[in-house]
């Protein structure tokens, strides 16, 4: 029995917030003081090192599990299936539902529950239920889905990646002008076509690491002191990513029993442009290769770090031939990898 992927969907919000719609923000340190340079310079050197120019934000009608019932809906369609036959619906988030303008994260019922709710499946032993895994909960989702299948306790699943980190953000943070909005979706069947899931790696590290993203209060010191945001450390994310991720993408390659050379794509998270390239360069230097051409489609530019979402809606849209000069064929091996908050490392070799 093999694992694939039948069907995908993805939803990109129409809010538009480019580079320079930050230049009226007053951005503080930590500690709330200024910063030594205007925000013009701010601005270049962000774009610089996480390759942002732009990034997508929720209509202000929309939330979380909005978003994800779309990017569902559309893999389920994609892949053809009755929506009643499936056993599972897994949506990986980390945030719940934020209304705008509020202060309160939503998370009962779970927003796996919600989807199913407003794609009207009636049957009742299709099991919800939400995955908190930071970025890599989407390849999470898919790993334990996968179990279900292989094990017998699943047939069809859906999982679903999807985050509204606009919500969450201090404006007065530098780091604000990463985060993004955004859904992508999976429909993951047993089926007796080749190739499929091949192998999967995860891990955890939180002795030392697991509070480099974290909720936090405001870097002004005149913002209501109940309320907190996302923040992180992002040189030691940076540090810890770039030792760390490339080993676990080795050790998921090796037991695929593919070679560095069969891989094709690697659909990797989408945090940092300057980072996703130092892990890409690591990887391969493990293998003692240099990276080839075109093996790691880029949307962080225009689509910023939409979490959970980047690397099945990165994948969506790859597969839909609407990124160019990139594209998939029959066979194809590829890698999804990704590092977030916990801090989680994950990774799946998959064959098209």
């Amino acid at each position: 029995m093999n694992i694939n992927i039948t069907g995908t969907g993805s939803y990109i919000p129409n809010i538009i917030a480019k580079n320079d719609d930050f230049q009226k923000h007053e951005f503080l340190n930590v500690d709330g003081s200024g910063f030594p340079h205007d925000n013009k310079t701010t601005i270049a050197k962000f774009k610089a090192i996480t390759g942002i120019e732009e990034r997508r934000y929720l209509d202000n009608n929309l939330n979380t599990s909005d978003i994800a019932v779309i990017a569902g809906q559309k893999a389920i369609e994609d892949s053809g299936i009755d929506p009643e036959t499936l056993d599972y619906i897994i949506v990986a988030h980390n945030y719940g539902d934020v209304k705008h303008s509020s202060l309160q994260s939503d998370t009962v019922p779970s927003l796996a529950t919600r989807v199913k709710y407003h794609l009207r499946i009636k049957n009742p032993k299709c099991v919800c239920y939400d995955v908190l895994f930071g970025c890599p909960g989407w390849i999470e989702g898919m790993i334990q889905a996968q179990a279900f299948i292989r094990c017998g306790m699943a047939k069809k699943c859906l999982v679903i990646g999807a985050e509204a980190l606009s919500r969450v953000v201090d404006k007065h943070d530098r780091d604000s002008m990463i985060f993004s909005d955004g859904a992508g979706a999976t429909i993951l069947e047993a089926s007796d076509e080749p190739g499929g899931i091949l192998a999967h790696e995860s891990a955890t590290y939180s002795f030392n690491e697991a509070n480099y993203i974290y909720f936090g209060k405001s870097n002004s010191s005149d913002a209501p002191e109940d309320i907190r945001y996302i923040k992180m450390n992002g040189r030691k994310i940076y540090e810890f990513a770039l030792i760390n991720v490339p080993k676990a993408m080795k050790s998921c390659l090796e037991q695929s029993g593919k070679s560095i050379h069969d891989v094709k794509k690697i659909f990797i998270h989408q945090a940092n442009e300057k980072m996703d390239d130092a892990i890409i360069k690591r990887f391969y230097k493990l293998h003692g290769e240099e990276v080839p051409d075109k093996v790691m489609p880029m949307t962080i530019q225009e689509l910023g770090n939409s979490s959970v979402a980047t690397v099945p809606t990165l994948f969506d849209l790859v597969r839909k031939g609407k990124i160019k000069d990139q594209e998939l064929s029959k066979g194809d091996v590829v890698m999804f990898a990704s590092v977030g908050a916990g801090m989680n490392i994950n990774a799946i070799v998959y064959q098209y």
